[in-house]
């Protein structure tokens, strides 16, 4: 226990999924938290987006743990409310530490010919620029600190291989490995660390959605999701249809903490073996 103790933490989509089990997760081991989530409906998304109860909720469960949280309805793709939520979250915790730059958005099946356009941008917009809001809200109050830190960029498999029916959000998630690896070459001389996370299929709404059941199995009118998980389980090398949460944010933990101090620059899977195949 107390593996980020006295540190405090900027999340990005912390109101549910990954970004509430990052919450939790650095939150148990002694961390605050400054949380955002825009808590909406997102255009041509094929699941409902987080709410504000969903934000509440992450609230509760990381003062239930005697951390402090502030939290705030904020998007991504607004620098000016990101820079107000990361100011705002600092001034009362007093440091900044930890980014989790999480926030994402997930994908209607398409050929990349298919894309409208405004949906290509914005899912850039979302899973590179908002990734790159964050990081820049995040990082003077870091360099000011004095102390190093620890940024996290939340990728994906699609991140390192293609697949189909995905490409603005395989390029998006591509994108972020560039980025990470400049930032951690910019940021190195603070003794800022910059790594990026690579998941599997997580079990959270992004992928637990019609569309994705609809585009893993084609040959059914109606696929549910028990339907999905064998066809969701050829993914990986692992005998398992896809990881928890928790299993990010662990992984996220470690990164976090002083056990990787000199791990910087590096994409780090959590694949159950899905980039081995």
């Amino acid at each position: 226990m107390g593996r980020v103790e006295g540190k405090v933490a900027f999340i990005t989509g912390a109101a549910r999924g990954q970004g509430r089990s990052h919450a939790i997760r650095l939150a148990q081991e002694g961390a605050d938290i400054i949380a955002i989530d825009v808590c909406e409906d997102q255009p041509d998304i094929p699941y409902a987006g987080a709410t504000e109860e969903d934000l509440a909720e992450t609230v509760r469960q990381v003062e239930a743990l005697d951390r402090r949280i502030i939290a705030t309805k904020a998007d991504v793709r607004d620098f000016a409310a990101l820079k107000a939520a990361v100011d705002d979250g600092v001034a009362q915790l007093g440091r900044l530490d930890i980014v989790s730059a999480n926030a994402g958005i997930g994908v209607t099946p398409r050929n990349a010919e298919d894309i409208p356009d405004e949906v290509f941008v914005d899912m850039v917009n979302v899973n590179l620029a908002g990734v790159w809001r964050a990081a820049k809200a995040a990082i003077p109050h870091i360099k000011a600190g004095g102390r190093g830190g620890s940024i996290i960029l939340t990728s994906s498999a699609a991140g390192l291989q293609a697949y189909g029916n995905a490409s603005a959000y395989v390029s998006a998630k591509h994108g972020v490995v560039g980025l990470m690896r400049t930032l951690a070459l910019e940021l190195a001389p603070d003794m800022i660390r910059v790594n990026s996370i690579h998941p599997t299929q997580v079990d959270t709404p992004m992928i637990q959605n019609e569309g994705t059941y609809r585009l893993f199995r084609p040959d059914l009118e109606h696929p549910t999701r028990e339907d999905f998980e064998p066809a969701s389980q050829t993914m990986n090398a692992l005998p398992i249809p896809w990881v928890e949460s928790v299993d990010i944010s662990n992984a996220l933990l470690f990164l976090a903490s002083d056990e990787a101090r000199y791990i910087t620059g590096v994409t780090f899977p959590v694949d159950a073996g899905a980039l081995v195949k």
